[in-house]
């Protein structure tokens, strides 16, 4: 249900990008640092936007370093590192624990039970720090988990459970920016489960999951209301960060919600069409 929330590479200048590689570089450290190896592999893309806009928001110093990768182990990559690098890779760990324990009751995909164990102890530790988040991000996905079992049609109230997840771990402290932190964090997670419904429509339907797109994705205009609802939580998204004094990091924060979040759209609606197009040819559909 993540690597939504990305940078569209080709529109972003150099500079730009060397800039978000060091700080994506950099929770890659923090997590290998505090969580090891294991704690790597739950770096992800989205959690790095968090980072960047915690950091535009707040202007902390950072620190600039070298490290190596777990993707490339011989070469140092550029990392830039401040005090909310911590805390997203504690946010990290707890989403990516909960996420596989849930990806295990739901579809008992075994790879994810097993990297949940692997995560537990450190979890814990997390989990101690940040009670609240901790129980608000296991109670939302247990309603996830029991509304998909009674096929809940209400797209909205699907969403609105992820949604509460992430506007939590975006509101980072109780201060005058808790409320547009919360929101951004709130749309953006409704936008990210609802484009994961929509990417994985046909997987689902063949292996008889839930989605909450399966009573309309054969409708002629299934694409453009898909289209027209997750441009809505953009939108509302977008209108939050507006209100955010943030001077640094602007071009790649805007770059990835205006731009980046809909590379992926873009990319399954080009493949599906192309399916649809083999399917009229062979008389299929």
């Amino acid at each position: 249900m993540f690597g939504y929330i990305i940078i569209n590479k080709a529109e972003m200048k150099f500079k730009d990008f060397d800039l978000y590689h060091s700080y994506y570089c950099g929770l890659c450290s923090v997590l290998k640092k505090k969580y090891g190896k294991r704690g790597q592999m739950t770096l992800s893309y989205d959690m790095t936007f968090l980072l960047m806009l915690l950091t535009g928001l707040y202007e902390p110093e950072s620190q600039q370093g070298k490290a190596r990768c777990i993707a490339h182990p011989f070469e140092k990559h550029a990392t830039s590192v401040n005090e909310y690098t911590e805390y997203v890779a504690d946010m990290n760990i707890l989403l990516s624990y909960y996420k596989c324990k849930d990806d295990w009751q739901d579809e008992k995909k075994f790879s994810k039970m097993i990297f949940a164990k692997m995560l537990e102890s450190k979890n814990e530790k997390v989990r101690k720090k940040y009670e609240k988040k901790a129980e608000i991000i296991a109670k939302n996905l247990n309603l996830i988990f029991e509304s998909e079992q009674q096929n809940e049609t209400n797209i909205d109230k699907m969403a609105g459970y992820f949604g509460e997840i992430m506007g939590q771990i975006f509101m980072y402290q109780d201060d005058i920016w808790k409320d547009s932190l919360y929101k951004i964090g709130f749309y953006l997670g409704k936008f990210i489960y609802l484009m994961d419904a929509y990417e994985d429509i046909e997987e689902d339907i063949k292996k008889n999951n839930y989605n909450p797109f399966i009573t309309t994705w054969r409708l002629p205009d299934f694409d453009e209301k898909c289209r027209g609802i997750l441009t809505m939580m953009m939108a509302e998204c977008s209108k939050e960060f507006e209100k955010l004094p943030i001077i640094e990091y602007t071009d790649i924060l805007r770059n990835i919600l205006y731009s980046g979040v809909w590379c992926r759209y873009e990319l399954v609606r080009a493949k599906r069409s192309e399916k649809d197009k083999d399917r009229r040819k062979n008389g299929s559909i």
